[in-house]
């Protein structure tokens, strides 16, 4: 690759027409380090791919091109369609095989041309191939979770708006807006579908009805390198009109004996490289260029170089019908292949993040909740079988794909956290993209911090969680918890603790060894400030030696509001009466962006911090929580470690900071299909060491949650930064309530097993990370001979 300097500011911005046309005079070395450099401002060092299982449903078609051997006469084929059992086999194949996306590809309208296709088509009671398309889609969707994505040619309205109920996109590839390609002597005479102005009434009409689109042009066919910009801009200007391209696929010809073409010359890797690096630079840095690798084997690199940044569908299962000659490269082929030119593979869906992340605007409403369940914070596939407070599932691996290549920037940013720097935003989102060997080195940093701050011993507090009730008044969409008027849709029963039984279950928690007990509840709409005195004056006479770490911002807020006092005030009279500190929860995501969606009857986040914040300046400490992996994405992430900082460097009151994974299994926003399932394992693990990368020096404590992570997942985040594991909680119901399986206690004898058996010392400590006293610790076990 040339090597000379980018500006990456000039890359970002829009070549108009004449720009465009003026690349036909530019030096290639020149176009492809411009091309190159303009793709990573938009996708970094991400190389993606679909995995894909190829149902050919007809090889028949009224069109006539003189390169293909995909479409066949009637009397070269065994039946005219595919029939229902055989797709479902195909299908089937691709979903063992971990496919995710079924891709339909079908000769043009051949029951126009061929009698036979008709016959079948009459035979089993459908009007059109399009027709039967939709059946099998739906039936390959519904069967076996398969998300479809159709290219059945040229398209109508009502063809387009049928489609979209049975599929996350749809493409036709443009091919050229040339009209001498379908004259006399070229190579679309004779096929009506090939027509451009049709072809492009097609794409403008998936975008009128916001289908993600695929589109592109094949080059080598008899079209001049202007031809080719002018295709570009065409598709450029119905992408800027509906926003609704994913991908141009840049496709270069392949002379395929037994066809006209046969003897016809092959574009060389030098122009398809060429086109790809002019693409890329007409659409620009966000936009997705492909070309598929099987189609120049053994040139991924020179690919990548050009401005590339997908492979598009490849399969494990099934051949490339249109270009059988072509084999698919092997996904652990194509994984070191692309790692070599110092990128990563990642895998998508058939329908792009952006795409997948507004599922309201571009999916069909019964294809919105399976694209959620199937893609990550990235709005890429979830490859990953883990969820949060699911028992036994294995901790997937951190896998370096080989020939991985290290990014000297992300290790730059790393040195600096490591060295005691204030990362800023675009830093902090960096390491949180980290995928593939870059997890680990993160990881490793996070603890290589950890190690010096805090030493290898690991804290854990002698807790019980007191959830006074869950009957609440606020609707948080992510709440299994709160009990309302809808409470028996929801796991459990609606109850509100007495004072007699709050203060029982405290003295229970002080003879069981307990130095603290959390109490926090739903909003109650009889309750008051008065109401959370009441509580606290009553442990304090019951058990005055326990500490009382209790009722989140969103508890103050309301308390101070029904007692008509500013917050200070009211927290001054809870410190009064016994409160020892308080949680950082009713966080979620410190982001108004999400909360506005998530929770937007609930406190925002200035108002948020106002209590924290109030809280500090009195001398009362606060822990502070993110509560993520549901409708997020990694900059809201960033965002709310950056705020949280912010106030830590202002008054120095947070204890500790605990990443709260969503668990999905009873959320009400889950089940209504509008979340994803949680973070996955690389986003847990991710976001405890960039916490401990990005607070350091501020806060130091990072602590994981074991309810939610479970003991394996724990002991891998204590190698991520990690330096506490919490309370031994004795009874926990918020997260069992949304269906955790990782029990309500873990007592200490099992926290210290666990730490033992990873070599690592531990310490039982206060709520503010002081030593605990020898008789609090003693009584703590059930065997005081083990202490």
């Amino acid at each position: 690759m040339n090597t000379m300097m980018i500006n990456t500011g000039e890359m970002a911005q829009r070549l108009s027409d004449a720009d465009a046309y003026a690349l036909l005079d530019q030096p290639q070395d020149t176009l492809l380090a411009r091309a190159a450099a303009t793709r990573d401002i938009g996708h970094g060092r991400l190389i993606s791919y679909s995995r894909k299982v190829f149902i050919p449903l007809t090889q028949l078609c009224r069109d006539v091109c003189h390169y293909c051997t995909f479409a066949k006469a009637p009397k070269k084929l065994a039946s005219a369609y595919l029939n229902p059992q055989e797709v479902l086999e195909i299908a089937r194949q691709g979903k063992a095989a971990g496919c995710k996306e079924a891709l339909f590809t079908l000769g043009d309208k051949p029951e126009l041309r061929y009698a036979a296709a008709r016959r079948a088509l009459d035979d089993h009671g459908y009007g059109s191939t399009i027709e039967y398309l939709h059946a099998m889609a739906e039936l390959v969707f519904a069967e076996t979770g398969l998300l479809p994505h159709l290219n059945p040619g040229v398209m109508d309205a009502d063809e387009i708006a049928a489609l979209r109920k049975v599929s996350v996109s749809m493409g036709i590839m443009l091919e050229n807006v040339s009209p001498r390609l379908t004259e006399r002597g070229g190579c679309h005479h004779g096929s009506p579908d090939k027509d451009p102005a049709v072809r492009l009434a097609t794409i403008e009409e998936a975008g009128r009805q916001k289908v993600p689109f695929t589109s592109g042009i094949l080059i080598g066919i008899g079209e001049t390198r202007r031809e080719r910009i002018e295709s570009l801009l065409s598709l450029r200007r119905l992408h800027d009109r509906y926003g609704h391209l994913q991908e141009i696929i840049i496709q270069n010809f392949r002379a395929k004996p037994g066809t006209r073409m046969e003897g016809a010359p092959e574009p060389d890797l030098a122009d398809l490289q060429w086109t790809i690096a002019v693409a890329r630079l007409i659409f620009g840095p966000d936009m997705s260029i492909q070309a598929p690798p099987n189609l120049s084997a053994g040139s991924a690199s020179e690919l990548i170089a050009s401005g590339l940044n997908d492979w598009g569908g490849v399969s494990p299962v099934t051949p490339d019908h249109v270009n059988p000659e072509a084999p698919w490269p092997h996904l652990e082929t194509l994984a070191s292949d692309t790692a070599s030119s110092g990128k990563i593979l990642v895998e998508r869906l058939g329908i792009y993040p952006q795409f997948a992340h507004d599922g309201d605007r571009w999916l069909d409403a019964r294809l919105r909740a399976p694209v959620l369940d199937t893609i990550d914070a990235d709005g890429l596939a979830r490859t990953d079988g883990w969820f949060p407070g699911v028992a036994g599932l294995p901790l997937p691996k951190n896998l370096t794909t080989p020939g991985f290549i290290k990014d000297r920037a992300l290790g730059r940013i790393l040195e600096r956290a490591v060295d005691g720097g204030d990362l800023r935003l675009p830093e902090i989102e960096r390491l949180l993209a980290a995928r593939n060997g870059e997890v680990m080195e993160v990881a490793r940093a996070a603890d290589t911090l950890r190690r010096r701050v805090c030493g290898d011993t690991v804290s854990y507090v002698v807790t019980r969680n007191i959830n006074y009730t869950n009957i609440c008044y606020f609707k948080c969409r992510f709440c299994a918890f709160s009990k309302g008027k809808t409470s028996d849709n929801l796991r459990g029963k609606p109850n509100d603790l007495s004072l007699e039984e709050i203060t029982r279950r405290a003295k229970e928690a002080w003879d069981r060894g307990a130095v603290e007990v959390c109490l926090q509840g739903g909003i109650h709409p009889n309750y008051t400030g008065q109401t959370y005195l009441d509580i606290l004056k009553a442990i304090k006479s019951e058990v005055p030696d326990i500490h009382v770490h209790a009722f989140s911002p969103l508890e103050i807020h309301q308390g101070a509001q029904t007692l008509g006092i500013p917050i200070a005030d009211f927290l001054d009279q809870l410190i009064e009466a016994g409160l020892g500190s308080l949680p950082g929860t009713a966080a979620e995501v410190l982001d108004d962006e999400v909360r506005v969606r998530l929770c937007p009857d609930k406190i925002n986040t200035n108002e948020w911090f106002e209590v924290v914040d109030t809280a500090h300046r009195l001398g009362l400490k606060t822990t502070s929580t993110i509560m993520y992996g549901h409708i997020d994405r990694p900059l809201n992430w960033a965002r709310h470690l950056l705020r949280l900082r912010e106030q830590q460097q202002r008054t120095g009151g947070f204890s500790e900071f605990v990443p709260l994974p969503f668990v999905h299994m009873e959320a009400p926003i889950y089940l209504k299909g509008a979340s994803r399932r949680g973070p996955t394992w690389r986003e847990a693990l991710l976001i405890h060491a960039v916490a401990r990368l990005t607070l350091h020096p501020h806060i130091t404590n990072i602590q994981a949650s074991w309810v939610k992570l479970g003991p394996e997942g724990l002991a891998a985040c204590l190698s991520a930064g990690v330096n506490d594991i919490g309370g031994t909680l004795m009874n926990e119901t918020i997260t069992r309530s949304a269906g955790a399986e990782h029990g309500q206690e873990m007592t200490p004898e099992a926290m210290e097993a666990l730490l033992q058996n990873l070599g690592r010392p531990s310490r039982q400590r206060t709520t503010l990370y002081g030593n605990t006293s020898v008789d609090r610790r003693r009584a703590s076990f059930t065997d005081a001979a083990t202490v």
